[in-house]
């Protein structure tokens, strides 16, 4: 074993409710549903997902080193032989049984995360300043789902201080069953946004559904919103009908019990002025951006609630750094000097669309260099997705853009929407922009790329680290 144990194998029996076939190991170090992360020493969880089925990957979980598997009775009999198995009915409810079992056995406290946009960056930011006064888990990248829950619960190690989960939904009724495993001391709703409106009809209907986070909330536990987000009221009042004994809020408004109220962008970081919970603090942040301010303000809040120095907290945000995808910056060498790249492949909504179009305002180019944009269509918008896409033209002149350069047939309504001297190109997905986009790129330039997972700009956010050099230092 070269992980210390974090679950023994008499234990998971019970846990899992489990038969063995082929003997127990004597514990696990770690839990894993992909073979391509899993650890030497892991239980992997044959879990069948959209497009496979995890039992076709037991024989390779056990070549990389797994402890043991937990597959269901249909397919034990072909599988028997190849290593330990924990045997079930069902490995999706097993996984869920063994985080609860988790949540039930650890003195942890704990926040639950969910959001439009910002419930990454506030977990991690939570996760830098709770780590200073103790153990702390948290979710890995957006484990948010109905695996990734119950996957970073069963995690947990029982010794740990703090946990913190990322919980997300792409339809109503999502949230509930996970807000319930988790069972958190504080909830969080860091901003309803016009996200998956192909699955609700209303801004409302979301609100609605992201307040599901209050459903586990235990009794007596904590509500943090965001007093900016229209719909503060509206999640207030779904907070008042949970066990949540307290209710506090974070953004730049008014009120906020956690209230930004100077940001400047330093280049690579940001100083922050806030007001939190009554006490005046001024920190750097490691990432510019004012929407990261705002989620900082969410993070210690969560902090105010938990830790005996709320100074000390703000200070770990100086080491904050946005994960791939969401807002990470590179240096690359191209030709004529050095380009700023901006990553924000991972997603894309009409608001994180304008927040990342601030951003890329707020970033001054170099010598003639240009403020480029790379955009790839936002989906599950609805029947009103064309028009979302075309309404962020005023945005992008607003943010200085030089260079307009879209994907995808969404995205047609925004580039003819710009002004002409902006359009770059247009194609019709990210591949055949590829090209274009990297031959664009000169000395100087920032060039912002974001867009919808399915829409695959990361292909060029990859494309570009391939051909050219990173400069040196180059990742923020």
């Amino acid at each position: 074993m070269t992980q210390e144990a974090l679950w023994s194998g008499l234990g998971l029996i019970g846990a899992l409710h489990a038969r063995i076939s082929g003997g127990a190991p004597r514990d696990v170090g770690g839990v894993s549903i992909d073979t391509r992360t899993l650890e030497p020493g892991d239980l992997f969880f044959a879990i069948k997902g959209d497009a496979r089925d995890g039992h076709e990957f037991v024989r390779a979980a056990f070549e990389h080193g797994a402890a043991a598997a937990v597959v269901d009775e249909p397919h034990a009999s072909s599988l028997a032989g190849l290593g330990p198995l924990f045997v079930v009915r069902n490995v999706q409810a097993a996984l869920e049984r063994l985080g609860a079992t988790a949540r039930e056995r650890s003195n942890a406290y704990v926040a639950a995360i969910t959001g439009s946009v910002g419930k990454t960056s506030t977990k991690d930011m939570a996760r830098l300043v709770l780590t200073r006064f103790g153990e702390t888990h948290a979710s890995a990248a957006s484990y948010n789902n109905q695996w990734g829950v119950p996957l970073s619960l069963a995690r947990m190690p029982a010794r740990a201080r703090y946990g913190l989960f990322e919980v997300g939904m792409n339809h109503p009724g999502e949230i509930t069953p996970l807000a319930r495993m988790v069972k958190p001391h504080i909830a969080v709703v860091t901003r309803v946004a016009p996200v998956h409106l192909e699955y609700f009809a209303s801004l409302e209907a979301i609100a609605d559904a992201k307040a599901e986070i209050f459903s586990g909330v235990v009794e007596g536990g904590v509500a943090i919103v965001n007093r900016d987000d229209e719909t503060f009221d509206r999640l207030v009042q779904h907070a008042r009908a949970s066990k949540a004994e307290h209710i506090f809020s974070f953004g730049a408004g008014e009120g906020a019990d956690a209230r930004l109220v100077a940001y400047e962008a330093m280049g690579q970081t940001a100083e922050v002025e806030a007001d939190v919970f009554g006490r005046r603090l001024r920190y750097r942040l490691g990432a510019p951006g004012r929407h990261f301010a705002i989620n900082s303000l969410a993070a210690l809040a969560i902090a105010q609630m938990l830790v005996p120095d709320v100074e000390r907290a703000a200070a770990a945000l100086a080491d904050f750094t946005p994960p791939r995808g969401r807002g990470r910056r590179e240096k690359l060498l191209v030709d004529g000097g050095e380009a700023t790249l901006v990553d924000e492949s991972y997603n894309a909504n009409p608001t994180s669309m304008r927040a990342a179009f601030e951003l890329l305002a707020a970033t001054a180019p170099e010598g003639s260099g240009r403020r480029i944009a790379v955009l790839g269509d936002m989906l599950e918008l609805g029947a009103g997705a064309a028009q979302l896409h075309a309404d962020l033209a005023p945005d992008l002149e607003k943010a200085n853009v030089d260079l307009l350069f879209t994907a995808g047939p969404l995205m047609a309504h925004l580039f003819y929407a710009a002004p002409e001297s902006m359009r770059g190109a247009h194609r019709s997905n990210a591949q055949e922009l590829e090209e274009v986009v990297l031959g664009a790129l000169a000395g100087g330039d920032v060039v912002m790329i974001k867009g919808s997972n399915g829409s695959r700009m990361s292909r060029i956010v990859d494309a570009s680290r391939t051909k050219f050099s990173a400069a040196p230092e180059a990742v923020r």
